[in-house]
């Protein structure tokens, strides 16, 4: 085992694993995400926080999941390469481990001409590949993509999706 994560340990067990999903809310209020996951609770291994869900500004997904570990919770923080260049997650991931988010979903993230600001320029600047090589260079090497060495490196459990049908 790389991680301290719940789902990694749920998984190497060989067991099945249950995630579900709380898009938070496109405001300030963490009730939402609460009443969300309380829902759930009793059922799932993690708690997926979606990132800016269907291009549309919402919460961050990392102030998501600290609200989820605060409740005693397992949080799977979403990222999405289409809002951020490799210096802002490589920020985004430290502090998400730091404040105790411990597994993540690497995504590329819908297209903003899909979402309510079609005209956003989506970043883009590493797929979601190359995010996970990323993530795991930052875990197994201690290396950050520009390779400088990482002090305590985030030990992050990565997962993936795909949607080899999703427009554009």
């Amino acid at each position: 085992m790389k991680t301290e994560s719940r789902l990694e340990k749920v998984l190497a067990s060989g067991q099945l694993a249950v995630t579900s999903e709380v898009g938070p809310p496109r405001g300030c209020n963490i009730d939402v995400i609460k009443e969300k996951a309380n829902m759930i609770k009793d059922y799932v291994d993690g708690i997926n926080i979606t990132d800016n869900q269907t291009a549309m500004v919402r919460m961050s997904s990392i102030a998501g999941g600290i609200v989820i570990k605060q409740m005693g919770l397992d949080p799977i923080i979403q990222m999405v390469s289409r809002d951020r260049n490799r210096l802002a997650m490589q920020s985004d991931i430290l502090g998400a481990y730091a404040l105790g988010c411990n597994t993540m979903l690497c995504l590329s993230g819908d297209h903003p001409q899909f979402g309510d600001h079609p005209m956003a320029k989506p970043v883009y600047d590493i797929d979601s590949i190359n995010m996970i090589k990323m993530v795991k260079d930052m875990r197994d090497e201690a290396k950050f993509q520009g390779g400088a060495d990482i002090t305590d490196p985030p030990k992050m459990f990565i997962g993936a999706a795909a949607n080899p049908f999703a427009d554009p």
